[in-house]
């Protein structure tokens, strides 16, 4: 009989849950949280046991009996620098997730690795984590940013764009291992990513770094003018931070970051939100071409995921600039859970081998 796997991911508002049969979800359901359900808690790791409560729940409420689970999966979150791949829960994992000073912020998505934790453990059950944010693989020559005080970092949408690659891979005929592709992520950042033979080798910092900017962010910026603005004295630094991470953008220009909005402004004759949102993909292509350098040229296929990918003119347009690198390939949306199932199934199934977390 196939595995049974439960996967969590927290978000700010919301838990997303599933809970796989081999490759059949059994269910897949977004719970929401009323922020003043949420503000009692005071912290986002003091929230664990009320959202394990709620998860627990909708599992009896679809008839899946926790005792028939083989392993739990979390939502990485914020832990320490890793490897792509799929990741033993441990308590140094969860030390670190509580620690702010690590990347200067706890994440909701921290609160996944807790409450696998805590379901895995109460069943006598392994609880994982699949390829977070922070998966690191870069050569070392993808670190060097020009100012030794400044290291390059890997931060990106991970587990949507490794699981995907292993999925083109697959349909390829070829190991994970022997391919190379470019994987882009168009969300409210946008992720785009040179992974060589399996491993993402470089990728723009999609929270706060370089690379084109996004619905939210303000990507890479001439860095003169932005030395300027930020010693105005107009802007503390958490408003800089905000602006750059959240109010940058598509949100910056034109006052919103929602694709339906743009398009219907587009399709009214606003030129301006045409040029602005060519801008971004224009950018996006750029930084498929670099990824390309990367790899000399040797790309097996680019695939393109994330809302924006429900957006035919925002397709057309970077196939039209990057598609003579390599075919591409669509994947509009996202297959996070998908994806946390399937990390821990490889496992189970001995396809792969859980990894320890190295910072004990």
């Amino acid at each position: 009989m196939p595995h049974r796997v439960l996967a969590i991911n927290p978000g700010s508002t919301s838990t997303k849950i599933a809970v796989y049969e081999g490759d059949v979800p059994l269910f897949d359901l977004t719970l929401r949280h009323d922020p003043a359900e949420l503000a009692p808690f005071g912290g986002i790791i003091e929230q664990y046991e009320f959202r394990k409560s709620l998860v627990l729940k909708a599992m009896n409420e679809h008839n899946v009996a926790p005792e028939s689970l083989s392993a739990v999966v979390g939502r990485g979150g914020l832990v320490r620098a890793v490897s792509g791949g799929t990741w033993k829960i441990c308590e140094a994992m969860l030390r670190d997730l509580k620690d702010p000073s690590l990347w200067g912020r706890i994440h909701a998505s921290n609160l996944g690795s807790f409450i696998a934790k805590a379901i895995a453990d109460d069943l006598d059950l392994p609880s994982f984590i699949v390829d977070p944010v922070v998966v690191d693989e870069f050569d070392a020559i993808a670190r060097i940013s020009g100012m030794p005080q400044i290291e390059r970092k890997s931060l990106f949408h991970a587990l949507n764009i490794r699981y995907i690659a292993r999925l083109i891979a697959k349909d390829l005929g070829k190991e994970f291992t022997q391919t190379n592709q470019i994987g882009v992520h168009m969300g409210g950042g946008i992720s785009v990513a040179a992974i060589k033979e399996g491993r993402t080798v470089d990728v723009n910092n999609a929270l706060l770094g370089m690379g084109p900017f996004s619905p939210q962010r303000s990507g890479a910026l001439p860095i003169g003018d932005l030395l300027e603005l930020a010693f105005s004295g107009k802007y503390t630094h958490k408003q800089l931070v905000t602006m750059l991470s959240k109010e940058g953008g598509l949100m910056a220009y034109l006052g919103t970051d929602s694709g339906i909005e743009i398009n219907r402004r587009i399709d009214e004759g606003d030129d301006f939100a045409r040029q602005i949102q060519d801008a971004m993909c224009y950018q996006v292509a750029k930084e498929i071409g670099a990824c390309a350098a990367v790899l000399c040229g040797k790309v097996d296929a680019i695939f393109l995921s994330g809302g924006l990918i429900y957006n035919k003119c925002v397709v057309d347009y970077i196939i039209k600039h990057a598609g003579f690198i390599a075919p591409f390939r669509l994947y509009p949306g996202e297959k996070e859970m998908e994806a946390l199932c399937q990390g821990a199934l490889r496992v189970l199934n001995g396809l792969e081998e859980a990894q320890d977390y190295p910072y004990q």
